[in-house]
């Protein structure tokens, strides 16, 4: 599964598998200039595709892959705390496992336990 991370987005942000279950995905994402905004803080944009990602390799857990394919159709987020340096972990859990439709809650939070940001992701399973 980690062979899927090389030469994308998740590789290029420095995110690492830690855990890939169908009822839980669990991955890291250091702070730092890759992952920074402007003013030094972690972006929330990465924390977006920290989220996304965790809930898609979720899905992928979840489905035929010689059958079917998952995409991102829908995601929000909630950022509560900043971070300027350190590491992310997303928890990936699914909230609805349907045919055609999933519901992931994401939440990521530091090194310490501090909540940093909440989502949730909605895929889309099509045949491939």
């Amino acid at each position: 599964m980690k062979e899927m991370l090389e030469n994308t987005l998740m590789e290029t942000l420095g995110i690492e598998l830690l855990q890939a279950d169908p009822e839980e995905v669990k991955m890291s994402m250091p702070v730092d200039t890759r992952t920074h905004q402007p003013m030094g803080f972690l972006h929330g944009g990465a924390n977006v595709a920290l989220a996304e990602s965790a809930a898609s390799i979720g899905g992928f857990l979840n489905i035929d892959p010689d059958q079917q394919q998952v995409f991102g159709i829908e995601i929000n987020a909630n950022h509560i705390k900043s971070k300027r340096n350190g590491v992310v972990y997303a928890t990936a859990t699914p909230i609805h496992l349907g045919s055609r439709t999933m519901v992931w809650s994401i939440e990521i939070a530091d090194e310490n336990g501090n909540s940093l940001s909440v989502s949730r992701c909605t895929l889309g399973v099509v045949p491939r």
